[in-house]
């Protein structure tokens, strides 16, 4: 009879204990750095906006919940088909990274919820690439527009996310693929095109050249308009003798003969032989 009055007790007991230690096990919580806690307290002021919880250690009443979230920077990559401004398909692959703003992540939950990344931003990412490639030609977005076309997906995005509590830390377009003809089309114009500015360099460089060497006769040309300008008989002369006499100094000139004509020729040298 004993034994069955403790029974009924002792099942008790064990329910009591296993009831306190799950409430132990939800009041006491651990933010791990990197994460951040919004709480809901079901009985009384709802959902806390304000009061984000940081990391650390945390004392929790077991009925309201805390509701954890990952504010270390996400990389999410898209592959999407998009139509150009003249209606033409292309594929293009992207990656965006982004985080939750630390201090609103009560109002991302109240909106999205944990699951904001599926729910808001690659929604946002599909909308806002769609929307940018459209002002561009596919010829365009292959060639000179891919950087213009990343600030502006970058500029459109962070603003529709900044307004949802999300920060945009980066878009990078990894690749554009056209269809096969149209690429091969606009890779034989960009060929066509480089061989023309090619030939149209090598030409310049030939007109300066020319120019170059025109303007090098011309001057060379004058230096000896002014030359024979200035030299005089008597100049000539003089120089001659300065000359003669120099080449008299050398060891193999003996016999120098000074001209005897009407004007006074040059001297003249003969050598040993």
């Amino acid at each position: 009879m004993n034994q069955q009055k403790w029974i009924p007790r002792l099942v008790i007991g064990l329910f009591v204990i296993i009831l306190i230690s799950s409430f132990l096990g939800t009041m006491f919580l651990t933010i791990k750095p990197g994460q951040r806690g919004v709480i809901f307290r079901q009985f009384s002021t709802g959902l806390d906006k304000e009061h984000i919880f940081q990391p650390g250690f945390h004392l929790v009443a077991p009925w309201n919940r805390m509701n954890l979230y990952d504010v270390k920077e996400q990389q999410l990559e898209e592959q999407m088909d998009a139509l150009s401004s003249n209606g033409l398909s292309i594929k293009m692959d992207v990656t965006v990274r982004v985080y939750p703003v630390y201090d609103k992540i009560g109002y991302l939950h109240e909106e999205f919820g944990k699951d904001y990344i599926e729910s808001l931003v690659r929604p946002e990412i599909r909308s806002s690439v769609r929307k940018m490639i459209g002002r561009y030609t596919p010829e365009e977005l292959y060639s000179t527009k891919r950087d213009e076309l990343q600030k502006l997906i970058e500029k459109d995005l962070g603003g529709e996310l900044k307004a949802n509590n999300v920060e945009l830390r980066a878009v990078l377009i990894r690749s554009v693929e056209l269809p096969k003809t149209l690429q091969a089309a606009i890779e034989r114009k960009l060929k066509s095109e480089q061989e023309s500015l090619e030939y149209e360099y090598r030409l310049q460089k030939e007109r300066k050249e020319a120019e170059r060497i025109i303007i090098q006769a011309q001057a060379k040309a004058k230096a000896n308009e002014i030359l024979s300008a200035s030299l005089t008989d008597k100049i000539l002369r003089d120089k001659g003798i300065d000359a003669t006499l120099k080449l008299s100094e050398s060891p193999n000139s003996k016999i120098v003969i000074v001209g005897g004509s009407k004007n006074g020729g040059l001297p003249l040298i003969l050598g040993n032989q």
